[in-house]
């Protein structure tokens, strides 16, 4: 079956236009960043995964088919989404950031909504995770399944997009982080052919 893809609307009511627009942060907790981040989660707005910035040389390794915690704490609050998505050999492999639907403001333009994919479809792991309309008193946390492949230096990206949201002309609507993973075949598995074969 064909995936669809379903808009999901945050708080639209609560909208006002003449209230500054506020720019949601995270910082990536788990996996490790592959970039050294502040206290606020920056860099983060240049997609595919937030930099430029400073390498932060962490690998984490997983067993394909097994599944990956997923672990972010927003700095910054903003109503919305995120998303997880994994590329094998390059990061042009990485999915466009989700599509918004915008409204006119004095400012300029607003997001409302943001495209979902569901169910996802590879590269996506996992879309509309954490979805909120109100500040997270908490740290977020998730499993996603990883597919049974083997890659050297997989870039898993980890991306917010966000509601009530001016345009921002490094990332839109969407902020931004990535780790790298080093996933080894479970044998006892059959390779996930959704991916394709790492490229040495």
């Amino acid at each position: 079956m064909k995936a669809s893809q379903k808009s999901i609307l945050f708080g639209l009511v609560a909208i006002a236009f003449t209230t500054p627009a506020a720019f949601g942060h995270f910082q990536l907790l788990e996996p490790s960043s592959a970039l050294q981040e502040s206290p606020l989660g920056d860099p983060q707005k240049v997609a595919p995964c937030g930099g430029p910035g400073t390498a932060s040389g962490k690998v984490t390794t997983v067993t394909g088919g097994d599944k990956l915690h997923i672990k972010i704490k927003e700095t910054v609050f903003h109503p919305g989404f995120y998303r997880v998505a994994l590329a094998v050999n390059s990061r042009d492999e990485l999915p466009k950031d989700p599509q918004a639907i915008t409204e006119p403001s004095p400012s300029g333009p607003k997001s409302v909504a943001g495209a979902i994919l569901y169910p996802p479809v590879a590269p996506v792991l996992a879309d509309g995770l954490f979805q909120h309309v109100a500040k997270f008193d908490k740290e977020q946390e998730a499993d996603v399944n990883i597919p049974n492949i083997n890659c050297s230096k997989c870039t898993l990206q980890v991306i917010e997009f966000m509601a009530e949201h001016g345009l921002n002309k490094d990332g839109d609507y969407t902020y931004h982080h990535c780790a790298v993973l080093q996933i080894t075949a479970n044998p006892a598995k059959p390779i996930d052919t959704r991916f394709p074969a790492e490229q040495k």
